[in-house]
């Protein structure tokens, strides 16, 4: 038996391929060569993805099978044919044939013919009332292929176009489609139904328990009042799941309208666990060992207030300098002032002993985060720092009002291990020196950028630029941790650990970091299997204690390979590196860690 299409059914299509599993044979033919038309049946039938999976039984194939007739007559209605037949023979009779309680107990062979038909193009193309800002497909039109996809992107351009200008309850009234064989034409007539314009009403909430009614609803956000927007539909349950307060967020239309013009909102969440900890370790032979870890609690006094606490050592084994310290601790408070605004409190207290000084310091600062939009964000705010440096000079205090602001933009596919995207943070710090601290504003820039290509993004290109400055403050009355160095895994691979300086102080007896400050990084990254990639990479920075690229400055660089092993918290990374220009003669250098450098 064959199964002939009709022009009432909105369905599939149909290829044409042949493979063969370890015990099905499995084949598909068109009554007349179209590869292109065979590649997209071959796509389309589920009987031969399942006769290639050689952990398929017959029950498997036979529902396969019966299920290919309405695939491959929707894929031939995708292409415009809507006079076509297929015919599915497990062997030698016809699927559809077969009852279902009468399955066979063995399928050594399934045969699918297909005669496509004539293409169709359109006789009639109408839909309305359509909004103005409508967007219709442009091979919507007579004459034009009257490819089904075509037809469905046509009415849901229009019911979208609605629910964008506040129409909430936009649907599709009335369609009629009917194919005229002898002409080889269809006609397709769409009528919509914009429904009354539309306002957000009440949110209902369910699911939270430990998190405030109160304060659920203005991290929410849901704009009571206002007149209804897919957009900021999207808008609340992205501000609910980047808080980290929920592992699940579910926000639903109400199906009818109350008095006939508010939509109301059906809000389901369920609460993550409260506290978390994580750790994190680094190694490399220029910059030593780092451990660090934090603990986490989503939901501190029950109004999704979050407190993080940090602590870090690093310098490990270093040959130089010694080990550091450092513990920080950071309050948010989400929806403060508005439902994108948080409200933060953090301080940090840090004991560092670099090559050319100790410093034993502290800070304190307060302020605002607001995010404009899924990948932009900013910060400002308020503090005080204090810290004790101890070099070959002898002892120094710096104090000073800091007014830390920055600003950042994600657009990554996959922060932790980007192929596509860009990434970019601004960091300006206008400071006020107390005693005989400076006072100035620094700046430090961070640009990524990834662009990925082959199959699957199997090669990619990263990119990043760093620079920095200090303008207005003498070197000498400059905050030391407020200068820059280049060397080691953040800034220049293959040289050590803040190797690059300048000696400007002390009768140019004395190395400090420099007011201005370069950093180029490339890299090549290759996939090698579905886990194990490789790179190549050069670094090169830039320090100055006068102006960008001026003669006082000094440039060095550095270039490796590495290893990349994906993981679920991100690639484990392992690269190796020598200097190429500024050689130090320490040798290459090795550097492990998780994540990409960049």
């Amino acid at each position: 038996m064959s199964l002939r299409l009709s022009a009432s059914v909105f369905v599939l299509v149909a290829a044409c391929a042949s493979v063969a599993s370890a015990e099905t044979q499995f084949q598909l033919q068109l009554s007349a060569p179209d590869p292109a038309l065979a590649k997209t049946l071959e796509q389309a039938s589920l009987s031969r993805s399942t006769a290639s999976n050689k952990e398929s039984d017959a029950q498997g194939l036979f529902g396969a099978a019966r299920a290919d007739y309405a695939r491959l007559v929707s894929a031939l209605y995708d292409e415009g044919r809507y006079g076509g037949s297929v015919s599915i023979l497990i062997d030698g009779r016809e699927a559809a044939g077969i009852a279902p309680m009468d399955a066979p107990e063995r399928i050594d062979r399934i045969e699918i013919t297909v005669d496509p038909g004539p293409v169709f193009r359109f006789s009639q193309a109408a839909i309305g009332p359509l909004d103005p800002a409508t967007k219709l497909p442009a091979t919507f039109r007579l004459s034009e292929v009257a490819r089904s996809s075509v037809i469905i992107e046509a009415a849901g351009n229009g019911v979208s176009a609605w629910r964008d200008a506040g129409h909430a309850k936009a649907s599709v009234a009335r369609q009629s489609i009917s194919a005229d064989h002898r002409k080889q034409e269809l006609a397709a007539d769409i009528a919509l139904d914009p429904g009354p314009l539309t306002w957000f009403g009440t949110l209902h909430m369910t699911g939270n328990e430990r998190l405030r009614n109160a304060r659920l609803a203005k991290i929410a956000g849901y704009p009571t009042g206002e007149v209804f927007s897919p957009a900021a539909l999207e808008e609340v349950r992205n501000r609910l799941r980047r808080t980290g307060i929920f592992s699940a967020v579910t926000l639903t239309e109400a199906e009818t309208l109350r008095d006939g013009k508010l939509l109301d909102g059906e809000l389901t969440v369920v609460e993550a666990k409260l506290r978390r900890l994580g750790f994190g370790a680094e190694v490399s032979t220029s910059d030593g060992a780092t451990i660090s870890g934090y603990w986490l609690h989503r939901n501190l006094m029950g109004g999704g207030e979050k407190l993080r606490l940090d602590a870090e050592v690093s310098g490990i084994g270093m040959n130089s300098g010694g080990t550091d310290y450092s513990f920080g601790a950071r309050l948010d408070r989400p929806a403060t002032f508005s439902p994108d605004t948080a409200a933060y409190l953090k301080t940090e207290i840090a004991r560092a002993h670099e090559d050319d000084y100790t410093l034993s310091g502290y800070g304190l600062s307060f302020g605002l985060s607001h995010i404009f939009n899924a990948k932009l964000s900013a910060e400002a705010g308020i503090g005080y720092e204090w810290a004790k440096i101890e070099d070959d000079a002898g002892e120094l205090i710096y104090r000073q009002m800091t007014f830390p602001m920055s600003a950042t933009w994600e657009n990554r596919n996959v922060p932790t291990d980007p192929t596509r995207g860009t990434y970019a943070k601004i960091d300006l710090m206008p400071f006020y020196g107390l005693g005989t601290t400076g006072s100035g504003a620094r700046l430090q820039g961070d640009l990524r950028a990834y662009r990925g290509f082959g199959a699957n993004d199997r090669f990619v290109l990263a990119g990043r630029a760093q620079i920095g400055g200090v303008f207005g403050s003498d070197l000498a009355e400059t905050p030391r941790d407020y200068l820059f160095y280049s060397g080691g895994g953040g800034t220049v691979r293959g040289q050590p650990y803040q190797a690059l300086g300048v000696t400007e102080l002390e009768g140019g007896t004395l190395h400090t970091g420099g007011t201005r400050f370069v950093g180029l990084s490339a890299e090549l990254r290759a996939g090698v299997t579905e886990k194990i990639g490789v790179v190549a990479f050069y670094d090169a920075g830039y320090i100055s204690a006068s102006d960008f690229f001026g003669r006082g400055g000094d440039w060095h660089s550095g270039a490796g390979l590495g290893v990349r092993y994906k993981t679920p918290i991100g690639p484990i990374r392992l690269d190796i590196a020598a200097p190429v220009d500024g050689d130090t003669g320490d040798g290459p250098q090795l550097y492990l860690g998780i994540g990409q450098a960049f």
